[in-house]
């Protein structure tokens, strides 16, 4: 059992997702980093989906009610397990009373913005349609169908998962599988459906500038400032089926780039679709920083998505490995 200590806003529980709803008007919802989820969960000895805490704003606390084998992934966010820090990426151990602290990402290399707070056995909410996710919008999934406030009380495993091996880590895919462009965050994108009806102008301004991520932007979708990109024709569309990933160009010409708790339907033309292996780049992504779309090809999309599936295997065989050697 895990207890919140603090009033952060818009953290949630989530695990991979919902999938097979969206002709029923369900969205995806799950963790905006999928890939730090799943290694949290795999470190700990976990299924990939099982359910964790979405951290995106600082400083959280909880408090540990009994031993735990715990993981934070995602966002390097200064993390200390009572007066100790806790590294990230990293399998520990926590004893009952313990409280662990996530604080502000800062500066670096890399940062990111959501923190992932998983425990052996994953936390114990009841799943609604398959998924223990949170869909704000919908209020169902995760606790109550609503973000966490303080005080509430999360069951944290099950019987027997209290001590895991502990006291290993990994490097994160930020760095395994570094994508950057002139500094900036950079997500590989695939031309959709109606990429041709746009500019000259407009296909070379998506692919060589510089989009900032403002302010108006949260897990439904990024609406993003730079270049207008514009049609060579006004456009109009019946709303039809979208998923994450999805660039939507309205009339402002300003990309709206669809996350995980987007709606399933929208009328906007669609000038491109970030790759399904790089979403988790865009999701951690801070508020405020600037990203770039690099032109994909379907079969390199193919070979993205496989570079990440061999990643999670090689998770998976390290907590397996620590796992029989009882370490």
């Amino acid at each position: 059992m895990i207890e919140i200590l603090s009033e952060t806003p818009l953290a949630t529980v989530q695990d991979l997702g919902r999938f097979g709803l969206l002709n029923q008007g369900v969205g995806t919802s799950g963790a905006m980093d999928p890939l730090a989820l799943a290694a949290g969960n795999l470190l700990l000895g976990n299924e990939a989906d099982a359910a964790a805490i979405e951290v995106q704003v600082f400083p959280f606390a909880v408090r540990f009610h009994e031993p735990c084998a715990f993981a934070v992934t995602g966002a390097d966010c200064a993390a200390r397990l009572q007066d100790q820090p806790v590294l990230p990426w990293w399998a520990g151990q926590a004893a009952a009373g313990d409280s662990l602290t996530l604080r502000r990402p800062e500066g670096g290399t890399w940062r990111g913005s959501r923190a992932y707070v998983c425990v052996a056995g994953g936390f114990a909410v009841p799943p609604v349609l398959g998924s223990r996710s949170t869909q704000l919008r919908g209020a169902f999934g995760g606790h109550e169908g609503r973000a966490l406030r303080q005080g509430d009380r999360l069951a944290a495993g099950a019987p027997g998962t209290g001590n895991r091996p502990t006291g290993f880590g990994l490097v994160p895919p930020a760095f395994a599988m570094p994508l950057q462009r002139e500094g900036c965050t950079a997500v590989r994108v695939l031309p959709a459906a109606e990429y041709e009806r746009f500019t000259k102008a407009a296909h070379e301004a998506l692919w060589s500038a510089e989009w900032k991520i403002t302010p108006h932007s949260d897990r439904y979708g990024y609406r993003l400032a730079g270049p207008s990109l514009r049609p060579t024709a006004p456009i109009e569309l019946r709303s039809h089926g979208i998923v994450p990933g999805v660039i939507q160009i309205p009339h402002g010409g300003q990309p709206i780039v669809q996350m995980r708790d987007a709606q399933p339907s929208g009328g906007y033309p669609k000038i491109g679709t970030v790759i399904e292996a790089d979403l988790w780049r865009l999701g951690q992504a801070p508020i405020g920083s600037r990203i770039r779309f690099v032109a994909c090809t379907w079969d390199e999309a193919v070979a993205a998505f496989e570079e990440t599936e061999r990643w999670a295997a090689r998770v998976r065989r390290l907590a397996a490995l620590h796992a029989e050697r009882g370490t």
